[in-house]
Parts: structure tokens; C-alpha cells; sequence
């Protein structure tokens, strides 16, 4: 069984890049960019949401109720418009109301439209939802668990992410809004593998 960061690099290899950029009219390059940079962000913030007793039981409810897993059987499916729904509803709850300044900044940060990259965050959210509910089932992870697993995989994304480290610094300074220096260290992660190609 791989860790979270392995999972999301099995599921997003193949074809899924591509079907993005179709999808949105965007070129490869720019799609892995976006995606490379933005899974650092949202395991970060579900990281931040998960960091209380609440947080992390909520999630974990979550993931158990509609986050099977069964999306990585069929990736190019979360493409489409009844996921993307959903994504925006995971969206909304893992950046509330700073996901318009998250999209904003991590357009500015990858050359891209910001309403292009929350259809790319959309997309994203139901594929790492179901790699966490995947990770949760097999690995029979507590709330507490699932916790600490978010915090270490926030970490090992952060090296992967193609953004400069002072513009990621400000993106991720948004997340942490109780100022801890949780979000996110430097350990390197496996997605670099996606964008090799």
C-alpha cells in the first residue's frame, strides 16, 4: 500500500493531466503546474482544518460517508460537471471563504487564470478526498491519525511544488491563520514525478 502523495501520483499519472487541459483549453505544462502547486495547498489546509479533535473527526466522517476511494478507479470521471460540483463544495470547506484569494494568488503565482485554477482545485478536491478515504479504510486510521497523516504529507508535497518558495510562503501564510508554523516544512515529496514527462 503507498502513502497518499504515491496514490495521488498513480491516479493523476496516465491520462489525467491531459484530460484537464482539454477540458479547460489549457496547455499541459500549465495544467501540471497548476496541479503541482496546488496539492501542497489543499493537503495543507485540510492539514490546518484537521488540527483539532473536531476538525479532524469531521473529516474523517466525511471521508467515510463519500470517500470511498471508488473515484481512483475511473480518474477522468471527476471530470465531470456533477464532480466538479462536488470538488467546489470539498473546496468549500477545506478554504471557506479565502478560496477566492487562494485562486488569485496561485494564478498570479503560475501564469493562469484564477478562474482556471479553481476548476483545476474543483477537479483535484474529490481525486485527494478519495486518496485520503482510500489511505483512511486500508490503514484503519483514527481521526488523530488521520491528523498526523495530513501534517506529514503537507510536508513531503511542499518540495515538489514548482512555485518560488517567498510566493508558496505567502499562499501557505494564508492557511495559517492560528500563526503555529504547522502548515507546511520541507521534506521532498513523489509528485515531481508527474511533470517529468
Amino acid at each position: 500500500m503507498g502513502s497518499i502523495l504515491e496514490i495521488l501520483t498513480s491516479a493523476l499519472g496516465g491520462g489525467a493531466i491531459d484530460g484537464i487541459s482539454k477540458k479547460l483549453g489549457l496547455s499541459k505544462s500549465t495544467t501540471a503546474t497548476i496541479v503541482q502547486a496546488a496539492l501542497p495547498l489543499l493537503l495543507s489546509a485540510l492539514a490546518r482544518n484537521s488540527s483539532t479533535p473536531a476538525g479532524a473527526n469531521s473529516l474523517q466522517n466525511a471521508l467515510k460517508k463519500d470517500h470511498d476511494g471508488s473515484i481512483l478507479d475511473n480518474v477522468l470521471g471527476a471530470f465531470t460537471d456533477s464532480e466538479q460540483s462536488d470538488g467546489a463544495n470539498i473546496l468549500g470547506h477545506i478554504f471557506g471563504t479565502q478560496r477566492p484569494t487562494v485562486q488569485q494568488g496561485l494564478g498570479k503565482a503560475t501564469n493562469a487564470d484564477a478562474n482556471q485554477v479553481g476548476q483545476v482545485l474543483e477537479m483535484l478536491a474529490p481525486i485527494l478526498m478519495g486518496a485520503l478515504g482510500k489511505q483512511t479504510t486500508q490503514s484503519n486510521l483514527d481521526a488523530g491519525s488521520l491528523s498526523d497523516l495530513l501534517r506529514g504529507t503537507a510536508q513531503q508535497a511542499q518540495k515538489a511544488q514548482p512555485v518560488q518558495p517567498d510566493v508558496m510562503d505567502s499562499l501557505l501564510g494564508m492557511l495559517d491563520t492560528n500563526k503555529d508554523g504547522s502548515v507546511i516544512d520541507d521534506v521532498g515529496g513523489f509528485l515531481s514525478k508527474l511533470f517529468r514527462k
